[in-house]
């Protein structure tokens, strides 16, 4: 009996097409309805030889997909997967493979024994429509990621759910290109890591319930990045590899410069929602932090330029922080942000200055317009000892917190310009100096209180 092997075409796909989820996805999507028909037009059928095979039977079919993708690329072609699931693993990427299949319905399960997908190099390397399931099979040593591509210009990874990954979900080492629309879940250390990235674009995709990290942008040593992380929705991040504060965040930027983080919402990481260490130029703006372990969003260690407004953080140990100054981190501007429903309890002892303030700055920094609601040390921090350089804090809002701003008052301490700001319900003081954790001072805004020649207070009001 002749084997039946199915065939298709250029027509009977789109014929196919009309009628069915992926045209009214098209219809949604006019640019890649555009898109879309022009690859069928100029590059030739949307299916490719598949080479036998076959959804949904028990065997691991890795030679056969092999086959078909190196055949596609070859042929300048999309391989279209039909519906269904498939075993494989061990596949390598070419350069100009393309893949796409009915979204959420096309899964290619990971048979273990190595990798799943990896790609060395390339010009350019597509995945869309897929459901990539490491079923928690283990990877080998050579890759961190159930998808792992090293060195491709152009990453275009749309409409992926990736799940049950025994490392990262994604991994993207030296690429460029964007990752949008995809879904990473379940993966035991980060949902997408990017390391070294060359112009990035990560935005509209889901991560959730991964063991170490959400989103993570890195470089091996410090320099410009470039990538941009918008519209994503993170939540449900822990810390199980512990630390505090290496494991357990959202969105986490390290020695990447030049990074755009805005529009994101992020919920319930065990440390912190956004998170920029050494990282120049980082703008975090117009995200939501909620329910974060500890910091909501943080700027940290040897960087210079943070861009920190028009945030939401709602539940923290500590709302905004920007540090470091002992490590060269300075140069700050903090605007416009919503701070609210600080806790004292954080995941380790507390330490230096605890838990439960809503802003911390320390050198050439600016902190207008922000409104803190519920601090329950203090509102805004000012210094940290000598550390503590050219600060504004002005035309603020403060209420129901300890004190309103503490501010460093010991020796060797920069200026700092405290004024126009609103305190309301503050019972420690509007204004108190430390001497680090200690407050030594009464409320430096009343007539007559100590003052210090480091330290510029006027017209604020108290209620």
């Amino acid at each position: 009996m002749r084997e039946h092997r199915p065939t298709f075409n250029r027509r009977g796909f789109v014929g196919g097409l009309i009628g069915s989820t992926a045209l009214a996805a098209c219809l949604a999507r006019p640019a890649r309805a555009q898109e879309l028909f022009s690859r069928i037009g100029l590059r030739g059928a949307l299916d490719a030889d598949l080479n036998g095979l076959l959804p949904d039977v028990a065997d691991d079919q890795s030679r056969m997909l092999q086959q078909a993708i190196n055949g596609a690329a070859r042929d300048g072609k999309i391989l279209w997967l039909p519906a269904g699931s498939y075993v494989v693993s061990n596949i390598d990427l070419p350069d100009g493979a393309r893949i796409a299949g009915v979204a959420g319905a096309t899964r290619l399960i990971y048979g273990g024994r190595g990798h799943c997908f990896v790609a060395e190099g390339g010009g350019r390397i597509e995945l869309s429509g897929l459901v990539i399931d490491g079923a928690n099979q283990r990877l080998g040593e050579h890759v961190t990621g159930l998808v792992h591509l090293r060195g491709v210009s152009e990453a275009v990874i749309e409409d992926v759910d990736i799940t049950g990954s025994s490392g990262h979900a994604l991994t993207l080492e030296g690429c460029g290109g964007h990752v949008s629309g995809c879904h990473f879940s379940g993966a035991a250390q980060v949902g997408l890591y990017a390391v070294g990235s060359t112009g990035l674009a990560i935005r509209d995709n889901v991560v959730s319930d991964c063991g170490n990290g959400g989103i993570l942008v890195h470089r091996w040593s410090p320099d410009e990045d470039g990538t941009i992380v918008s519209g994503n929705r993170v939540m449900r991040i822990a810390a199980r590899a512990g630390g505090t504060g290496q494991n357990g965040n959202g969105i986490n930027i390290f020695r990447a410069g030049n990074v755009m983080v805005t529009g994101n919402h992020v919920s319930d990481c065990a440390f912190s929602a956004i998170r920029a260490n050494s990282a120049d130029n980082i703008q975090i703006v117009g995200n939501q932090a909620i329910r974060s372990g500890e910091t909501g969003l943080y700027a940290e260690f040897e960087f210079q330029g943070a861009l920190i407004a028009n945030n939401v953080v709602d539940g923290a140990t500590l709302g905004i922080s920007v540090a470091n100054f002992n490590e060269g981190g300075r140069l700050a501007v903090v605007s416009g942000n919503i701070v609210r429903n600080l806790v004292t309890q954080g995941p380790y002892p507390a330490e230096n200055a605890g838990f439960g303030i809503g802003i911390g700055i320390e050198a050439d920094c600016s902190v207008t317009g922000n409104t803190v609601d519920g601090a329950p040390k203090w509102g805004i921090l000012a210094g940290w000892g000598p550390y503590l350089r050219a600060v504004n804090i002005s035309g603020n809002v403060v209420r129901r917190s300890g004190a309103g701003v503490a501010v460093s008052v010991v020796e060797d301490s920069g200026s700092a310009l405290i004024s126009d700001n609103v305190f309301q319900d503050t019972p420690d003081g509007a204004v108190v100096g430390c001497r680090w954790n200690e407050v030594v001072t009464g409320d430096l805004t009343r007539p007559g209180a100590e003052r210090f020649s480091h330290l510029t207070i006027a017209d604020n009001a108290v209620g």
